[in-house]
């Protein structure tokens, strides 16, 4: 059986790349320089025009449960019937792993490149994160959540009103055995075109 996240070459890595379980993910999270050159990977993706449509927004330490008591108001306020449990669940969402980081879209009109390649770009982005994470040892998850899509979080994580949320990558240390997943078989989603 391959290891998962096989780091002895770059071929392997993209071969073996799996994300952690932000259900089983724990401290230590990045230290600074590895959270340094994930970002550095990050930026590094096709970006047409030079537009850079995206930004980072970073969550660590204390600011993690301080957003998530943010969280907890707005799911109390859409859901009054739920209880408790449901909304300390809501509370601790980025408590998952130690550094949370919301990947941002800023694609907008353009006199020459479609919005659809700026978000492309953000999408590139945060699949460099996962790989330079598993390159680094780190665990990692891209994750979305209804928080992605609800304008009051937005706003409080500092959105303006045409900037989407593409995701949250999660990063901490697995808890547990990273486990594969069934993967489609490449030629079957190939068109051979022939005139």
């Amino acid at each position: 059986m391959t290891s998962l996240n096989d780091t002895s070459s770059a071929i392997a890595l993209l071969k073996t790349r799996k994300s952690a379980s932000v259900k089983a993910m724990g401290e230590p999270g990045p230290t600074p320089e590895q959270l340094k050159t994930i970002l550095e990977i990050a930026v590094r993706v096709p970006d047409h025009g030079k537009l850079t449509p995206w930004r980072l927004v970073l969550f660590e330490g204390a600011a993690r449960q301080k957003f998530g008591d943010i969280i907890k108001v707005r799911w109390q306020k859409l859901h009054p019937d739920h209880g408790a449990e449901s909304l300390s669940f809501q509370a601790s969402l980025f408590l998952r792993a130690p550094t949370v980081i919301a990947v941002v879209s800023k694609a907008g009109p353009h006199v020459k490149i479609p919005e659809w390649e700026q978000l492309l770009s953000a999408g590139a982005l945060t699949q460099n994160m996962l790989l330079a994470a598993a390159a680094l040892g780190v665990g990692a998850q891209w994750n979305t959540d209804w928080i992605a899509y609800d304008k009051e979080i937005m706003a409080a994580m500092g959105l303006s009103g045409s900037e989407k949320i593409v995701g949250f990558v999660y990063l901490g240390t697995p808890q547990t055995a990273l486990e594969d997943r069934p993967r489609p078989d490449p030629e079957s989603l190939i068109t051979r075109w022939r005139g």
